[in-house]
């Protein structure tokens, strides 16, 4: 057995084994399709065995199974999980018959089916692939940041088509023109390989073969060829051209990197090509190659010749040999035009390219159209053959090729590398199975297993220097019978011929495999005959390791694979017995599969599988830390060799256990570096310390005894001189119990002689670069608290190795860090430094982080700090945030800092430095708040987080938290969540997260509805008011219950009450016509509600998908008092206007729909869905209709659906339709809208066309439409057709005719929208002479010729009406007034605004109706934006002076008498020109709740109420009075728009109770809006200013209200609800992010100066509504009760924009101590405020009881809880209770929790140095590293600029510590301490229990080492004075020196007592 132990001394053992079956086999019998598959259930072939019955029978089922099992197949992969990161489980792909079944793990549980397809056809293949969408073709659109977006699919391959499943849930079939043989998932979609049939080799006449590969892309793709690029051949340029070849096979295809392997069938050689995307101007020659002809004669000739070539190039031809190398190199003779001739017998092939060239090119033509699909039949088809193979066909083939058009290929394949060609080359020596792997040093390879041969062929290939292609290298062939990869561990699995499993690393063997519970294989091959043993021993002999291991070992046996044994009825049959041994001692593998990670599967010979893990290189994180350092130096054959050693060592069977990975380690390494490891005294108790563990290694001792059972004494002196001892033993508990340290015996004398290093092994020359590297680690290490462990192991091995290199330095710096376990009498071993490679970046010095940061925090010159790239990471990042924000050098982050770093590598070769030593002052050029800024950013960008703060030191952390601390004061609004999460500020990262949350998935609904129970509201529900956000709204209306007043006069779905007391003379029958007429009265304000209502409830619900949406009833019944009883219209007692209720319908139907956000997930089934049965509600879902189009939903509706809507010819539906379509594409020009809108129009239709019975009111809704649709565009034609349907004359018939005012009015608005805001710029139309056609429009005038096409429709005049020849003014006037208002909005242009002006002459006021004058001053004021001023003075200047001198006051009670002047003009003019200039101020402050504006406007309000009841109303006219009131109410409205003014809402309500007399629908419509606008979607919407909001304004608003509910003849009543286009989200609302409740805030608010006013700060409390943001120059949230936040809109307003459409949720967090406003109004309650009484004595005065008013930190609490309750019995814990209070205080009050461990880690410090227990001098680096920051030039400017802030600033703590150190350390001098501190300098040993207490001092005083003291040459010195100066270069401190002085000048008294 010996031998055999040997072997087993370099095997690797495999992780644990599991049987394995895939996952989907087992779901597939459960699966509900696979009823047919029940009958031949798929059962493993040994358990069919086993089964009774006849041999027959189990032979029929055994083939049956062997059928079934050819037809299932399954894939494994890495799982992948969304976020990224590391995941560890596999996902499969199963496919059995036509099941697709993709099951995958999960952290924490086992495999599940993920997601099941069952599919028409059997399944050929399934397969996952990601396609990439460019942006344009997604919808998606508002993903910002990425180009394209990846789509994760699976692709089920059919016969006849390819199914593709997007893991979003999309769904693609592509129909597949051609039998596919293979399909491959790429970079950029899915390769096709087209299955060539036989018949194609090429016919008697030859022709251009059919391509054989094509891509798709995107499933939505078309499928095309692809092309291949040959190099340059004789004949000059490389060619492009299609891949037509089919002797060539696709064997691997690999995404990254992008290459393409093929198989040449006749050559036998295997080829790799590069895949990418085709250029241009490939594409262009493909085409316009494919275009040219050859000529017969060339046909004949090159077909033959290529045949004959064929035959010959199969190697044994003499002709190959001159050529041969020439075509191996890169194989130039590539001319050839498709990989076809790749390369074939060098000597001809240019010949063959020849023929190729110009053989005629019909195929290659293009494979559209009818061509295409000729190979695409099934092959029985006869025609196909005709047409393909028949000679005399190829004329019809060529008609057919000329009409299609081509098709671009996509991809592209160049090649790079084909195998060289060997004498020995068999037929089918096919690569069998292709992988990429990566040895150890990250080499690649691309492997390929030729099983006919045995062979694995391993091709080297690495990027080129500039990336853009690959180099491939030599060939190695490792004999091998299979291969896996194990990507995990960059190594690969070899199967060899013998059975073995054996581990590569590239081409490097790594050593044999050893499975646990499988047999050796070499002991079952070498015995041909089974032994007649029973089953369970043959199998356990060879696998006895060294027999200690017997236990563990037989029980992975009994688990092991045997299924047969577990019938055990069975075993009588004798002949079973022997074929079960024979077939157990034969298990051997078989094959390998499913490679994943590091998990690989067997195939077992007896049809079983096992899955095994390879074992990673090593767990811990410091060996791994090592491993890599070491790796990084070495060259890469050394660094391979290492790994493989160690790979080797460390997973030998029954290899060590987690503990001792360390101590292996270091054996290992020593070993290889030459060492005896038997001989060293440390190395020795570390293998014996193995031993104990009892897991022996097979490197230390493979031949070792089994120590004794009983022990002996040197077990007992190994303890004693363990490290653990002497670590516990300077442990205080050890001092505590007073334990009396027991001696321990010299080591025996033979290991005090020195050994020399064995200088021929494998590291020996790289000594010095493996410590110095090992060094690096270690200090990096040291920036990792929780690595403490892995440091004290580590520095043991160093100091070692420092001696032995006869480091001083470096044994002095190891000392200084840990004077416990550096003792003075180590071992020393000889080197013999004569073949030491010392590499170039060894120092003499060693580097040190804390020394280094030191250095910056005071200023002096550093060196650049070397670092080992991808390991040292830490300090890295240490040194550069240093370098940023202590020196402030901007520059440190940007260019890889190569002035404070420099990098190791293996290269040798150390960068250049300039040695700039000038000392570093930290410079002025940028703010400080920047720098922080900056490192912050900069800090995230490269992934650090606050748990690698946590685990920083605390000195180190320091000027990061002090960053942070400064970054968390005063954020900016726009940081990524990242940022935010470091700063912990949660509000911050909270908002940036809501924000990176696509728009559907936006959770503000949810956040922020609060849940009403049902049953309170049952009886209110279906008023449509009950998705209001009551929260918010109560914070924002929180004194009174006007919300609540709102919904009562808003709400139309209950009866209203009829109150009509019986007089006594009327009879009961006029008593109820009485009643049914008042309740007529009463139903005209009920119909005007429901528009009010739709802006209440604006934007407020989120509908569900499932649920229709619930529209409230319009209930126009009456309940009438004392009895109740109902009153309905529908009795027949009085006249009821039929179709009364029609357009209040659709207006009820607009509010509900006007509910939906429009950040709903809608989608056009939903919208479908909701459409009534009932014919009645037709009118409510074409108000709907119109709805979605408002809030941007009805895109979504298919054009079908909308098509079907408008062919019903429903009036309403049409309307509707037509204008939500176009508000939903405002300002778009979109073609397909513009069609439908002009079919609506003719004067849009061409002359000829059919007329078609529009409606009317269709016909004006189509034209509003035109003008949203061409918003702003100043299209021309457009501009020109409503230009002249203004003046629409009335046609011959009855067309025309009615109604025309809203027509021309329609043109108008339609006109000023298309040219809205253009002024006198409108390009291209000054021959049009817009603004004189209008001015005649307004003023009338002589009619002009008609131009335009219909001007043969209107040469007969009407029948029906008289105009004559010259302009209707009284039609056109409005139109044309409000379109010369938009044209020139804002513009001031003033000559056109002079003519709006009103005239100033009785004769011409009375040639202007009233109401025109109302429009042309509104129309004038609104050209002179500008000149707006909110004062009764502006308002007045508007009236002429005629009417102001003669009109009456509003509050004169006689008449004036007056002959010549008509009273009733003059006054009816009066007040139409206010109430114009009025309506203008609305416009003008339109939602700003500009004060002055308001009170202008209140008082001309309370004007007109008491004009109203005025004597002298009836000269007036009520109608006007009431008319110009509606129009103050809607300016008010306007103005306070949103914010529900009481006073507003007192008139509002007023005007609601006015039922009877003159008022009528349209007053009621009127006052309901303003009630609407002024609640605003529940108080979270404004009006917006812009030219497009006023443009909607306008429509909506037109100061015509109409007279009775039908009443459509001046405006069409559906415009009304245009005012949603100017309606914007303008509510902040903050959040408080801890309870995720709204909460009111202080908002500070900074307006940018304009020509009125200069820049402006104004206080609001939020949640309220913003001013338009545009006015603004930023926004901030205050203090001091919530932490500050900066909105700045200098840099662009689309932040705040996407929180205001989100909701306007703006997330809070209080600050410590404090409470809400809600709480605490005032904020006398905070604690904060009561603490400012009795500051002095605030430590005593907190009580941690308090601090759950500070903070909701559980860790807080806890810490208050435990360490700051005063217990009984204190006694002298009282003080450390006291300083723990005030420290939590202190951090809690300043707002930075996360100092306390800090202070309290100082704390410590301090009190163990002063017992004097610091076995390790690494905190106190820490504090020094603190008081230094603080003391810092950087710290101290950054304070001078703003005192009051600061980490430790307030506090005395510091100093008080400063102070105990110094007295410590002073201590321990004067009391013996300068005895050891003076034998120390000159170099004596000093006393053992004074080392720590002496390295304390070192570190502190940052004394320099005697070999620095000697070199400085201070020992001569004989003052002070000149110390000074010989110190001046050491950079001591003057404090130091004082204390060193007595010591170097002799003499004895110390300068410091």
């Amino acid at each position: 057995m010996s031998d055999h132990c040997e072997e087993r001394a370099t095997m690797i053992a495999a992780g644990d084994l599991q049987e394995f079956a895939p996952r989907g086999r087992e779901h597939c019998r459960r699966h509900p399709s696979a009823l047919t598959l029940q009958l031949r259930r798929l059962q493993p072939a040994s358990e069919l065995c086993s089964s009774d019955g006849a041999a027959g029978l189990v032979g029929s089922l055994r083939e049956v199974t062997i059928h079934e099992r050819q037809r299932e197949s399954w894939q494994l992969r890495k799982g992948a999980s969304d976020v990224g990161e590391e995941v560890d489980y596999d996902e499969e792909l199963y496919v059995a018959s036509n099941m697709v079944i993709w099951s995958k793990g999960s952290k924490n549980q086992a495999s599940t089916v993920y997601k099941a397809f069952t599919v028409d056809s059997p399944v050929l293949q399934a397969l996952w692939c990601d396609f990439t969408i460019a942006q344009e073709k997604s919808e998606k659109a508002d993903v910002s940041g990425s180009d394209e977006i990846v789509e994760k699919c699976i692709c089920i391959l059919q016969n006849s088509c390819i199914n593709v499943h997007s893991i979003e849930g999309k769904d693609y079939i592509a129909a597949l023109p051609f039998q596919v043989a293979n399909v491959w998932p790429t970079k950029f979609g899915l390769l096709f390989e087209r299955s060539s049939s036989l018949h194609e080799v090429p016919p008697s006449p030859p022709r251009e073969p059919l391509p054989t590969m094509f891509s798709m892309l995107h499933p939505l793709d078309e499928i095309t060829p692809l092309v291949c690029k040959s190099g340059a051949g004789v004949f000059g340029s490389a060619r492009v051209q299609y891949v037509a070849d089919y002797t060539m096979r696709i064997v691997f295809l690999s995404a990254e990197p992008s290459i393409v392997m093929t198989y040449d069938t006749v050559q036998s050689l295997h080829t790799v090509w590069a895949l990418r995307r085709v250029k241009p101007e490939e594409q262009n020659t493909v085409l316009k190659f494919s275009e040219q002809m050859g000529t017969p004669q060339h046909v004949a000739t090159s077909s033959s010749l290529t045949a004959h070539l064929r035959s010959l190039s199969k190697g044994d031809s003499p002709v190959a040999s001159p050529f041969q190398n020439y075509s191996s190199i890169h194989s130039q003779s590539r001319s050839v035009s498709s990989p076809s001739m790749q390369s074939r017998s060098p000597s001809i092939s240019n010949m063959a390219a020849l023929s190729r060239s110009h053989s005629p090119a019909l195929g290659v033509h293009s494979f559209s159209g009818v061509q295409r699909f000729n190979f695409s039949s099934n092959t029985q088809s006869p025609r196909r053959h005709s047409i393909i193979h028949s000679p005399n066909s190829t004329s019809s083939d060529s008609f057919l090729i000329t009409e299609t058009e081509p098709i671009v290929p996509e991809l592209c394949i160049d090649h790079l590398w084909t195998e060289t060609i060997t004498n020995m080359r068999e037929k089918n020596s096919q690569a069998s199975k292709v992988f990429i792997t990566t040895d150890l040093c990250g080499q690649k390879f691309l492997c390929f297993l030729v099983e006919s041969q045995l062979q694995l062929r391993c091709v080297k290939f690495q990027e080129s220097n500039d990336k853009s292609q690959l180099i491939f290298g030599s060939v190695t062939n490792i004999q091998a019978k299979d291969a896996a990869p194990v990507e995990g561990i960059d190594t690969l699995l070899v199967l060899e011929g013998s059975g073995n499993l054996v581990l590569y690393s590239g081409v490097v063997r790594v050593g044999k495999v050893f499975i646990p519970g499988l047999p050796a294989p070499s002991l079952t091959m070498s015995n041909q005959m089974p032994r007649p043993s029973t089953p369970l021993d043959s199998v356990s002999t060879p696998s006895k390791p060294l027999n200690k291991h017997l236990g563990p070992l037989e029980e992975s046996v009994l688990l092991s694979p045997v299924p047969e044994l577990r019938d055990s009825s069975k075993l009588h049959d004798s002949t079973y017995v022997e074929d079960c041994t024979f077939q157990q001692l034969g298990t051997f593998i078989h094959s390998l599969r499913d490679p994943v990670h590091n998990r690989v599967t067997l195939e077992l010979s007896n049809n079983t599988m096992v899955r095994i893990t390879i074992p990673e290189i090593a767990t811990s994180e410091l060996v791994k830390r090592c491993l890599q350092g070491v790796k990084a130096i070495l060259p890469k054959e050394i660094a391979v060799q290492m790994l493989v050693k160690w790979y080797n060592a460390y997973n030998a069977p029954g290899g060590p256990s987690y503990h001792s990975e360390w101590n292996l380690f270091v054996t290992c390494l020593m070993n290889m570096m030459g060492y005896n490891t038997e001989r060293l005294a440390w190395t020795r108790n570390v293998s014996k310390r193995l031993d104990f563990e009892g897991s022996l290694s097979p490197v230390i001792a493979p031949k070792k005894a089994r120590p004794s059972e009983t022990g002996s004494d040197e077990d007992w002196e190994y303890l004693l001189s363990s490290d653990y001892h002497r670590n516990f033993e300077s442990h205080p508990v050890a001092k505590a119990l007073r334990l009396d340290p027991l001696e321990v015996s010299s080591p025996k004398d033979d290991f005090l002689q020195s050994l020399s290093l064995d200088s021929s092994t494998l590291l020996f020359t790289h000594i010095p670069a493996i410590f110095f590297v090992l060094h690096l680690i270690y200090e990096e290490l040291k920036l990792n608290s929780l690595m403490g462990e892995g440091i004290r192991s580590l520095v043991v091995l160093l100091v070692q190795l420092a001696r032995d290199l006869k480091l001083e330095a470096y044994i002095d710096y190891y000392y200084r860090d840990y004077p416990a376990l550096v003792k003075s009498s180590r071992q020393t071993c000889i080197i013999d430094q004569g073949f030491m490679h010392h590499p170039s970046f060894f120092s003499a010095e060693p580097p040190s982080i804390f020394q280094w940061l030191s250095s910056c925090l005071k200023g002096e010159g550093v060196q650049p700090y070397p670092y080992l790239p991808g390991i040292c990471e830490r300090s890295k990042l240490v040194v550069v945030t240093v370098a940023l924000y202590i020196l402030g050098d901007e520059n440190a982050v940007s260019n890889e800092a190569t002035h404070y770093l420099y990098k190791i590598t293996s290269g040798q070769r150390k960068q250049q430095i300039e040695q700039d030593d000038s000392r570093c002052s930290f410079r002025h050029s940028t703010s400080v708040s920047s720098l922080a800024e900056k490192l912050v950013i900069w800090m995230t960008n490269v992934g650090f987080t606050l748990r690698d703060l946590e685990s920083l030191p605390f000195g180190v952390a320091l000027p990061i938290r002090d960053a942070i601390y400064y970054c968390r004061e005063q954020p900016a609004s726009d940081w990524p969540e990242a940022v935010c999460l470091l700063i912990g500020r949660q509000d911050l990262s909270k908002q940036a997260c809501e924000g990176n949350l696509q728009k559907g998935k936006s959770s503000v609904g949810p956040v922020l509805s609060s849940d009403i129970p049902s049953g309170a509201e049952s009886e209110e529900d279906e008023d449509g008011m009950n998705d209001m956000n009551e929260e918010v709204m109560s914070l924002i209306w929180s004194e009174d219950l006007r919300v609540q007043e709102v919904r009562r006069l808003l709400q139309s779905a209950r009866p209203v009450r009829v109150n009509v007391v019986q007089m006594p003379e009327s009879s009961d029958h006029e008593y109820i016509e009485e009643k049914e007429n008042r309740l007529l009265q009463l139903c005209q304000r009920t119909m005007a509600l429901p528009v009010g209502r739709g802006m209440f409830t604006l934007f407020s619900y989120h509908p569900v998908p499932t649920e229709q949406l619930p529209i409230p009833k319009l209930n126009l019944t009456g309940r009438a008092p004392p009895r109740n009883t109902t009153v309905d219209l529908n009795s027949g007692n009085i006249d009821v206007p039929p179709n009364m209720a029609c357009w209040a319908s659709f207006h009820n139907g607009v509010a509900a729909g006007l509910k939906i956000a429009p950040a709903s997930q809608i989608d056009s089934a939903w919208i479908v869905y909701n459409k009534p049965k009932i014919a009645e509600l037709a009118n409510e879902y074409a108000g709907f209709l119109m709805a979605l189009g408002l809030n941007g939903h009805l895109t979504k509706l298919a054009t079908l659906n909308i098509h079907d809507y408008l062919t019903k010819g429903h009036e309403m539906t049409s309307i509707g339709l037509l204008l939500g379509v176009s508000a939903a594409k405002l300002g778009t020009m979109d073609m397909a809208i513009t069609r439908l809108l002009s079919i609506h129009i003719p004067a849009l239709l061409p002359p000829t066309s059919t007329e078609l019975d529009v409606p009317h009111n269709v016909q004006v809704a189509a034209v509003i439409g035109i003008g949203l649709v061409y918003q702003g565009t100043a299209h021309r034609h457009t501009a020109e057709v409503l230009l002249a349907e203004i003046g629409r004359p009335p046609g011959p018939e009855m067309e025309y005719c009615t109604d025309r005012e809203s027509y021309s009015l329609a043109s108008g608005l339609a006109l000023g929208m298309v040219c809205l805001g253009h002024g006198s710029n409108l390009i291209g139309m000054s021959d049009l002479n817009v603004p004189e056609q209008l001015y005649q429009y307004m003023v009338g005038g002589h009619r002009r010729f008609q131009a335009g096409m219909h001007r043969e429709k209107h040469k007969s005049p009407s029948y029906q009406i008289k105009e004559g020849d010259t302009i209707n003014v009284d039609v056109t006037c409005p139109g044309a007034t409000l379109a010369l208002a938009m044209i020139y909005l804002k513009t001031n242009n003033r000559s056109i605004a002079d003519w709006l002006q009103a005239p100033d002459t009785m004769y011409l006021l009375d040639f202007v109706k009233p109401e025109f004058l109302l429009l042309r001053t509104l129309a004038r004021c609104l050209i002179l934006w500008d000149d707006i001023l909110p004062n009764s003075k502006w308002v007045n200047s508007n009236v002429p002076q005629i009417i102001r001198e003669n009109s009456i006051s509003l509050h004169a009670t006689e008449l004036p008498s007056s002959e010549d002047l008509s009273l009733e003009t003059l006054a009816q003019a009066h007040v139409y020109i206010i109430a114009g200039a009025c309506l203008s101020l609305g416009f003008r402050f339109a939602g700003s709740e500009n004060l002055a504006a308001f009170n202008c406007l209140y008082k001309y309000a309370t004007d007109f109420l008491k004009c109203l009841s005025a004597p002298t109303a009836s000269i007036t006219g009520h109608y006007n009075l009431e008319t110009c009131l509606s129009v103050l109410l809607l300016s008010l409205a306007m103005v306070m728009a949103g914010s529900g003014n009481l006073k507003v809402l007192q008139l509002c309500r007023f005007m609601h109770k006015k039922t009877g007399g003159e008022m009528n629908y349209g007053f009621h419509l009127a006052h309901h809006m303003a009630l609407g606008l002024l609640f605003l979607g529940g108080g979270r919407y404004s009006l917006s200013t812009s030219n497009s909001s006023i443009a909607a304004l306008l429509c909506a608003l037109y100061p015509h209200f109409p007279v009775h509910s039908t009443d459509n003849r001046y405006h069409l009543q559906a415009l009304r609800h245009l005012y949603v286009l100017a309606a914007e989200p303008r509510l902040l609302t903050p959040v408080d992010v801890d309870s995720n409740t709204p909460c009111y805030a202080l908002i500070e608010v900074t307006y940018k100066g304009t020509q009125w006013y200069a820049e402006a700060t104004e206080e609001l409390m939020a949640p309220t509504l913003l001013p338009e943001l545009h006015l603004l120059k930023q926004i901030r949230v205050k203090g001091p009760r919530y932490w500050e936040l900066l909105i700045d809109l200098s840099k662009g307003t689309n932040h705040l924009k996407s929180i205001l459409s989100k909701g306007g949720i703006l997330y809070v967090k209080l600050r410590a101590g404090q409470l809400s406003y809600k709480e605490d109004p005032m904020g006398w309650r905070s604690l904060l405020a009561q603490t400012v009484t009795h500051r002095n004595s605030e430590a005593r005065a907190f009580k941690p009881e308090a601090i759950s008013a500070f903070t909701s930190d559980p860790a807080l609490f806890s810490f208050a809880d435990y360490f700051c309750k005063p217990t009984v019995n204190m006694g002298q814990k009282q003080e450390i209770l006291d300083l723990f209070s005030s420290i939590l205080y202190e951090c809690v009050t300043q707002e930075n929790p996360e100092m306390l461990p800090t202070y309290i880690a100082i704390d410590q410090a301090v009190r163990r140095l002063e017992r004097r227990e610091m076995s390790e001098t690494f905190e106190l680096w820490q504090i020094k590293l603190v008081l230094e920051f603080f003391s810092s030039r950087s710290h101290q400017e950054r304070m001078s600029r703003n005192p009051n802030r600061g980490l430790f600033m307030n506090s005395e703590f510091l100093p008080v510590m400063k102070c105990t150190i110094d007295n410590t350390l002073d201590q321990w001098l004067q009391a013996g301490g300068d005895v050891s501190l003076h034998s120390y300098l000159s170099g004596q040993p000093t006393d053992e229990s004074q080392l720590s207490m002496l390295a304390c001092f070192l570190i502190y005083h940052s004394v320099p080492t005697p070999g620095q003291l000697a070199a400085g040459g201070l020992e001569g010195s004989t003052n002070f004075s000149e110390l000074l100066l010989k110190f001046k270069q050491l950079n001591m401190p003057v404090r130091a020196l004082l204390r060193l002085a007595p010591l170097l000048l002799r003499n004895p008294q110390s300068m410091v007592l």
